[in-house]
């Protein structure tokens, strides 16, 4: 058993001056930025999704731009794999899933953007896959959205889609719990149960 942290999408369209801001994006890459940090210290592997816009139309995360690029709360390093991905879903056509069997990843923590986008559709497929999700919900941002003439505030969609993946699909918990779990765990934390 294998534990691996997921980051998804934090890129620099998704924050302030960005073609598509989120609101509590700031806030929430700084929670991001939190738990890289702890696992780094404790040796889990990390895997940052990239979303590159290759379709027709697109206005955000286009190739060549600064908006594209991973935010610098959360740059890779060297040695950490960067998943390039054009779906909501991170592995859908990427070489995600096969990356995490080669290091016999099965439990994720899961943070990102968009909330109701690609985080949502990377989870519900992580679970698909089998693996065990922990998202870290002050670790992921979302934007209002609209329905039949309503305008829905970004914190209810927000909370909303973390009350549905907290239903079946993951463990749903804040950045200080997760890390407190991680801190308590002897080296190499990766292969230890953050579940429990």
């Amino acid at each position: 058993m294998k534990t691996a942290l997921l980051l998804i999408d934090i890129q620099n369209d998704y924050f302030p001056g960005g073609k598509m801001e989120l609101e509590g994006s700031v806030q929430a890459g700084l929670r991001a930025k939190d738990i890289l940090d702890v696992c780094r210290a404790v040796k889990i592997p990390v895997f940052h999704v990239q979303h590159v816009s290759l379709q027709k139309g697109a206005t955000f995360f286009l190739p060549d731009t600064d908006g594209v690029l991973i935010h610098e709360n959360v740059k890779p390093l060297p040695d950490e794999a960067i998943i390039q991905k054009h779906y909501p879903n991170s592995f859908r056509e990427t070489a995600l899933l096969d990356e995490m069997k080669k290091q016999e990843v099965n439990r994720l923590i899961i943070c990102g953007m968009m909330t109701h986008m690609c985080v949502d559709a990377t989870v519900r497929a992580a679970f698909d896959h089998g693996f065990a999700c922990v998202v870290i919900h002050d670790a992921c941002a979302a934007r209002s959205l609209s329905f039949n003439n309503e305008t829905i505030p970004a914190a209810h969609v927000h909370g909303a889609f973390m009350a549905a993946l907290g239903a079946v699909y993951a463990r749903v918990l804040g950045a200080g719990d997760m890390i407190q779990k991680i801190r308590r765990l002897p080296c190499p934390a990766s292969k230890m149960n953050v579940w429990g």
